[in-house]
C-alpha cells in the first residue's frame, strides 16, 4: 500500500528563556492543556505525571467541530534537551508525526513546530483540508503561539529620560 503524502505545517517562535527551561516547560505533557484552545476540549486520559523518554505513550481526548475524539500518540524521538518527536498511534488523522526542536539564539531559544499530516478518506480527506483543517491548525497554532508568549514574556526594557 502506497504511504499517503504527506502536508506540512511549520511555526516558529523565539522567546527570552534559557533553552533548558523552555524544553522542560514543552517537556511535560500536562502543560499540552495551556498550550491548547479551550474550544478543543483538550483532556489527558493517561495517568499523570506523565515520564516523558522515547516509547512513552500518551492519550487524550479533543473535540474538533463537534466530534469527540481519543487520541494516542507514542514519544517517538526524544532527545533533551534538543527536540523531541509524537507520532499520532490512533487519532482523527491518517498521519500525524509532530516534531518540536529548540534551538539556543540570541541569548534566548527558538521553538520550531514541525507537523507532517495526512488526513484519511482520500480526496474528501484533501477537500476537509483545504476547506477547515488547515486554517483549524493555524488558529491552534495560533493560539498555542499567544500562550507561549505569555509563559515566557520578553522583558520589559526600561526608558531612561533625560532633563
Amino acid at each position: 500500500m502506497e504511504k499517503p503524502s504527506c502536508l506540512i505545517f511549520r511555526q516558529e517562535q523565539w522567546v527570552p528563556q534559557e533553552l533548558h527551561q523552555v524544553f522542560a516547560f514543552f517537556e511535560r505533557p500536562e502543560n499540552l492543556s495551556r498550550l491548547t484552545p479551550p474550544w478543543l476540549h483538550f483532556k489527558i486520559l493517561s495517568a499523570s505525571p506523565v515520564p516523558m523518554q522515547q516509547g512513552t505513550e500518551i492519550e487524550y481526548q479533543i473535540k474538533v467541530r463537534g466530534l469527540r475524539f481519543r487520541w494516542r500518540s507514542v514519544i517517538s524521538d526524544y532527545a533533551p534537551p534538543y527536540h523531541f518527536t509524537d507520532t499520532q498511534m490512533t487519532g482523527p488523522y491518517r498521519t500525524w508525526v509532530h516534531t518540536h526542536s529548540f534551538t539556543k539564539q540570541n541569548g534566548g531559544t527558538l521553538i520550531q513546530d514541525e507537523v507532517r499530516y495526512s488526513l484519511p478518506l482520500g480526496i474528501l480527506g484533501r477537500i476537509v483540508n483545504r476547506l477547515w483543517v488547515k486554517a483549524d491548525l493555524a488558529r491552534i497554532f495560533g493560539y498555542r503561539r499567544e500562550q507561549i508568549s505569555s509563559f515566557f514574556p520578553t522583558p520589559a526594557k526600561s526608558q531612561a529620560t533625560v532633563k
